[in-house]
């Protein structure tokens, strides 16, 4: 028996954060043994915002080491460069053809980025087809995202009814799979902000690759209170307990376990303990990004991920033109 498919695209937009991989990523490479798995750096959707053009090269190579430094393991998993799939732009037309005006205008993100913006380009309107078409092409029964993506999926699935109910049952309806309770990561600085890698004070975020320097500095410089004691209250001690969920989805540990192992000591031992393991996962991970970003084997892993999408995407394309009429 096969097994279902899942699709998850990123975009290279800096370093993901620990909130990034304890969120998300670490999850990536927990689901490629129970799906069939394809995972994309999605390099086409960064440039509905100006990018400097050598450095989103650089950032699609690099968030690609990324996701092989954690564990995707390319036996298991496709891995693959967007812009490497003409496909996925070829099937955004045809999504656009049958995707409502309305429905592109009343996504929260194009309205929250429309208004931060004294220009605003068509792509930033039209994007969310070029999401339904990389789950699409790719038959995803599911889609790993985060909970504001939940739009998003929404559109894939009304607009596959749409085609499925005028063409026939052409398209995989996909299903989203959302973060579990404990692995919304907050601000170091600020408990009730999630913590992001586009956060002005640097020190509200540890970053993937920062060094074991900067993590220590960071993790003991984050926010605590003025009761001193290390207790599991989302309420009254926020910000310790973001800092023991980091330590509990980072180690064997529930957050019973640490508040115990801590009763007594202060906030200064536990940190100094977070960020020794922080360090001690990321340490390997750095030198497994560092190994793949200078050699050609992570070229050769993303060729290889090219074919086989390309081959999967352009059967779907195929489905698609062939329902729709294209062609003669």
């Amino acid at each position: 028996m096969s097994k279902a498919r899942i699709f998850s695209g990123v975009q290279p937009s800096g370093t993901p954060t620990i909130g990034n991989y304890i969120g998300a990523m670490r999850g990536f490479v927990q689901l490629q043994d129970e799906y069939d798995a394809t995972y994309c750096v999605v390099n086409q959707h960064a440039i509905t915002v100006p990018q400097e053009p050598k450095r989103l090269k650089e950032m699609t190579r690099e968030l690609a080491a990324l996701y092989l430094a954690i564990g995707i393991d390319p036996n298991k998993s496709t891995i693959f460069v967007q812009s490497d799939v003409p496909a996925h732009t070829q099937s955004a037309w045809l999504i656009l053809c049958h995707t409502g005006l309305g429905e592109l205008e009343r996504m929260t993100q194009y309205k929250d980025k429309a208004q931060k913006q004294e220009a605003v380009n068509a792509g930033l309107l039209a994007y969310p087809a070029l999401m339904v078409g990389d789950i699409i092409l790719h038959d995803a029964a599911y889609v790993p995202v985060g909970d504001d993506q939940r739009q998003h999926i929404e559109l894939t699935r009304n607009f596959v009814d749409r085609f499925n109910n005028r063409y026939g049952d052409v398209l995989v309806k996909p299903e989203g799979i959302y973060p579990k309770a404990g692995a919304r990561v907050m601000s170091l600085q600020d408990p009730m902000s999630k913590m992001s890698k586009s956060d002005a004070n640097e020190r509200g975020f540890v970053s993937m690759l920062d060094t074991p320097n900067q993590i220590t500095k960071k993790i003991k410089s984050a926010v605590t209170d003025s009761i001193g004691e290390i207790n599991y209250d989302k309420e009254a001690q926020p910000a310790i307990a973001n800092l023991i969920e980091i330590y509990a989805n980072l180690s064997d540990k529930s957050t019973d376990d640490i508040v115990q192992a801590y009763a007594g000591k202060g906030y200064g031992p536990f940190k100094t303990d977070l960020a020794e393991l922080v360090v001690s996962v990321l340490e390997p991970i750095q030198t497994r990004y560092e190994k793949l970003l200078s050699s050609s084997e992570l070229d050769d892993i993303l060729h290889d991920g090219a074919i086989k999408a390309n081959e999967q995407a352009n059967q779907v394309l195929a489905r698609m033109n062939k329902a729709i009429g294209i062609g003669y």
